[in-house]
């Protein structure tokens, strides 16, 4: 048997089958290139879906957290430290916010957002007005409550009930939100490009009147950049594009580079509207993922957010280029590769991965999230496998 072969089996035998693996097993990597067990080379233009910001093993990264762990790897939020607030005060300062929780995951962060907006509702205006409005095509998570501001048919089966007090509209449809707006609605949550939704940019002008909106009937209004946050779009955070200033920001993935992290960012509406016991999670800032977050961002400066924006344009320059893609959707280092009716995503994923790249899905997109110091020579050879597989398409 193959080292592959061994490693699946145990998989198979020991891990709950909750996942539709790709026939690799990673044993190494550094920055964007990868081994697996039999020692075949991959480009890696996955990041761990949007997590490994900085690739594999990046060795400031692995010294800030090392650094950490050899001091202190966890105490509890009953005690202060500093990593934690080390990163707060930039995510702080870097957006223009006010507070930050810290969470572990997208889905965690998101749910804390919820949890805010209706006390922050509560609070004001009494029970009654707890609805969110998300959109169509969203997706938001994967705990019952975060499925269910998902706006997507296919996740709501299996687990009902599902927590109530959600709504959807259809994205840049300014109208159609308005029109949901029956004076239940305490919160508006979007992602400013729909990730696992097919890689869909919102148009800006719908994104400034959904802000409209929620200023003139002072509902929450919730950016999750969960998948576009810290640098993925080439500034660190995706709302500078659109020229907006959410109540709420939520952030996951590249912020932990590879540990698990999240984020709740609070504005000025809404950074004083939880109080001791409404919100806690054991882990939440963590000192070792803070530190590694604290090293994340303080790398994101100018001069590397413009070089994200240069590789992506790069790479799109060149994927225009290749059989079968008919356009690209996406900013900086998050791309959706629009393709023919000929071929399908899933059959580009699983061919690429023999000629040496992983790519990703989003619906009938290909998905593209490659670390964000993913050098030129490592977009040539994975933009090479990329062209292989889709030239025997």
């Amino acid at each position: 048997m193959s080292n592959f072969d061994i490693i699946k089996d145990a998989d198979e035998s020991y891990v709950a089958g909750t996942y539709g693996r790709f026939p690799v097993a990673v044993e190494k990597g550094k920055n964007a290139t990868c081994y697996d067990f039999d020692g075949k080379k991959y480009i890696d233009f996955s990041s761990g879906i949007g997590v490994n910001s900085l690739g594999f093993c990046d060795e400031g990264w692995i010294e800030a957290v090392t650094a950490q762990l050899s001091t202190l790897q966890h105490i509890s939020n009953l005690y202060y430290t500093k990593p934690c607030i080390d990163a707060a005060k930039i995510l702080c300062e870097r957006t223009g916010m006010k507070k930050v929780f810290f969470s572990n995951s997208g889905a965690e962060s998101n749910e804390g957002a919820i949890k805010c907006a209706r006390k922050y509702s509560y609070d004001k205006y009494g029970a009654g007005r707890e609805k969110v409005l998300t959109l169509l095509n969203s997706f938001h998570g994967r705990t019952v409550t975060t499925l269910s501001a998902t706006g997507q048919d296919v996740f709501h089966k299996y687990f009902h009930p599902f927590t109530e007090g959600f709504d959807y509209v259809p994205a840049n449809d300014i109208e159609a939100l308005r029109q949901s707006l029956d004076g239940t609605v305490c919160a508006v949550m979007i992602e400013l490009i729909q990730g696992e939704g097919g890689v869909m940019p919102l148009d800006k002008e719908y994104v400034k009147e959904v802000e409209n909106v929620c200023r003139e009937y002072d509902l929450v209004f919730i950016v999750d950049e969960v998948q576009t946050g810290v640098g993925r779009t080439g500034e660190l955070f995706a709302f500078r594009h659109y020229g907006v200033n959410p109540d709420i920001v939520t952030i996951a993935k590249g912020i932990g580079g590879g540990l698990p992290l999240g984020c709740v960012v609070f504005g000025e509406k809404t950074e004083k509207v939880f109080s001791k016991g409404d919100h806690a999670t054991t882990f939440g800032g963590n000192p070792a993922a803070t530190a590694g977050a604290v090293h994340i961002l303080n790398r994101l400066d100018r001069s590397f957010l413009d070089d994200v924006k240069e590789k992506g344009e790069y790479m799109r320059e060149k994927i225009m280029s290749m059989p079968h893609v008919v356009g690209i959707d996406g900013l900086g280092l998050m791309m959706g590769i629009r393709l023919d009716d000929t071929v399908k995503s899933a059959d580009v994923v699983k061919k690429a991965i023999e000629k040496g790249a992983l790519l990703l899905t989003a619906k009938s997109k290909v998905r593209l999230l490659p670390p964000l110091t993913i050098t030129y020579e490592e977009i040539d050879a994975g933009l090479a496998s990329m062209e292989a597989a889709l030239n025997e398409l």
